[in-house]
């Protein structure tokens, strides 16, 4: 498929950056071209030549839901946004790709497969899962799931980094697990499903590995950084946000089956690989 045919939201976001190398010449527009929150701006959006709209925007400040303000901006971009996409989608006969979220779950089961049924802590996840459903009314889409991001711009293994390098000894949750997944590979992965054509619906991706925590993480980071690892002390989520106001709550695990996404002929990349490579990019900022 040509690049020009691919229109990509939030384009200046870390997915959205990796997307723009893999297709250089897609199409995108600032908020005054196209605000995807007010359905009369989608409505009015010449979309000729379009053939697949890649949704990388999100509103991701899970604890920031929680807020009044924040639970009218979450819903807005991520369920309001995506039915008026999905609208467009079917009006213009494209393919819509739309990027979820491991928070869609509770956390409880010890393998999340794609056709799990909805179980939201918190507004956030209520809000994505609000997406997934109106995105899923597209007769042609794509509902990539993902969780613990890493790309370009603030995250965690930057943060990590930077307190490594400052000389803070973290406190750092360990009853939280999954697997990072990287924009390079979310990128590929989605590049992946739409160039291929395989069969639509919901695919799980993070990248491959050991399922650890955001603590092993750290140690990992700070390790890295040629700090010690006994530099990050592992403390339970409720012990870290103790005495804390207006945290959302967390899925305990966060572990994705990608048996879907690889039976496509798609190979994952082990996140440790992708952290190294990912690494000597960041090592000296």
């Amino acid at each position: 498929m040509e690049d020009t045919a691919v229109f990509i939201v939030g384009a200046n976001g870390q997915l959205g950056t990796a997307l723009r190398r893999l297709y250089p010449n897609s199409q995108s527009a600032d908020i005054d071209e196209l605000d995807i929150t007010d359905a009369s701006s989608v409505a009015k959006f010449d979309w000729t030549g379009i053939k697949v709209i890649i949704n990388a925007a999100a509103y991701t400040n899970v604890d920031g839901a929680e807020t009044p303000e924040g639970r009218v901006a979450s819903w807005k971009v991520n369920a309001s946004a995506v039915a008026h996409l999905a609208e467009t989608a079917v009006k213009h006969d494209m393919t819509l790709v739309h990027i979820s979220s491991d928070y869609v779950f509770d956390g409880e089961k010890p393998l999340h497969m794609e056709d799990e049924d909805f179980s939201p802590l918190g507004v956030y996840g209520q809000s994505k899962a609000g997406g997934d459903i109106a995105a899923g009314l597209v007769p042609r889409h794509y509902i990539v799931r993902t969780s613990w991001v890493i790309g370009e711009g603030n995250n965690f293994v930057r943060t990590m980094k930077s307190l490594a390098d400052r000389g803070i000894t973290p406190g750092v949750v360990d009853d939280q697990r999954g697997r990072l997944t990287f924009t390079s590979t979310l990128a590929d992965a989605i590049k992946h499903l739409v160039d291929n054509e395989v069969p639509h619906g919901t695919y799980n991706l993070t990248n491959s590995g050991d399922v650890v925590s955001w603590a092993d993480i750290a140690k990992l980071v700070y390790e890295k950084s040629g700090k010690s690892e006994s530099d990050v002390t592992p403390v339970t989520t409720a012990e870290y946000y103790a005495g804390k106001d207006g945290i959302a709550p967390r899925p305990l695990n966060s572990e994705l089956s990608l048996d879907k996404i690889t039976a496509t002929g798609f190979a994952i990349p082990d996140w440790r690989n992708v952290l190294d490579e990912y690494w000597q990019t960041i090592k000296e900022d």
